[in-house]
């Protein structure tokens, strides 16, 4: 299995509107892939401007907050590539499509890192922020796993963010909570894609 780095996705549209987005990035020798489902904004906005800029953020509000239809983060201008980073960023990655495999789903487009920077130091993540980041992803999955898949995932997770989450984490927990129960009662909006 490759290295995957969870962080926070931006690019831009050909009329300069910008779409943040958490992904997986996929190690690839010297450089990464980013493999966005098809359709969807970084997929197209890869395909008209055809770089992105990965932020490092500590901030997991960021994630959840994506997941959950907050996406209007403060950013800042990327120094190589027409596109912008995450203010809250620790560090970013500046990159350029040099290829595509097309795929059905979920297209790679094979990314060569043109520019990296560093903000501020990274002290290391807290039990609570990785928690928050699993929930992230498995409020992602809610139509595809068991229910009681997910209700142990829970019980799991929530012990961290009980132990050790700042306010910043409790936040992003709630919001994807609300997520969680919107799909425990029934709503079929907790599945739709943000």
């Amino acid at each position: 299995m490759p290295l995957i780095v969870e962080t926070i996705v931006t690019t831009m549209s050909p009329a300069g509107d910008v779409h943040i987005a958490p992904l997986g990035l996929i190690e690839d020798g010297k450089g990464w892939i980013i493999a966005p489902f098809k359709p969807s904004r970084s997929h197209d906005n890869l395909l008209a401007n055809p770089c992105a800029v990965a932020s490092h953020t500590d901030d997991v509000r960021v994630f959840a907050g994506c997941i959950t239809g907050r996406k209007s983060w403060p950013t800042k201008p990327a120094a190589k590539v027409k596109g912008v980073y995450l203010e809250s960023a620790l560090t970013h990655w500046e990159l350029a499509v040099g290829r595509v495999t097309e795929d059905a789903e979920r297209p790679r487009f094979h990314m060569t890192l043109v520019h990296e920077q560093s903000h501020r130091p990274w002290t290391g993540f807290n039990r609570a922020q990785v928690a928050v980041l699993e929930l992230a992803v498995l409020t992602t999955r809610l139509h595809m796993l068991p229910a009681s898949k997910i209700e142990s995932e829970l019980k799991f997770l929530e012990i961290a963010v009980g132990k050790t989450a700042g306010p910043r984490e409790q936040e992003a927990w709630a919001w994807l909570m609300e997520r969680v129960d919107a799909w425990r009662r029934g709503d079929p909006a907790a599945l739709r894609k943000s």
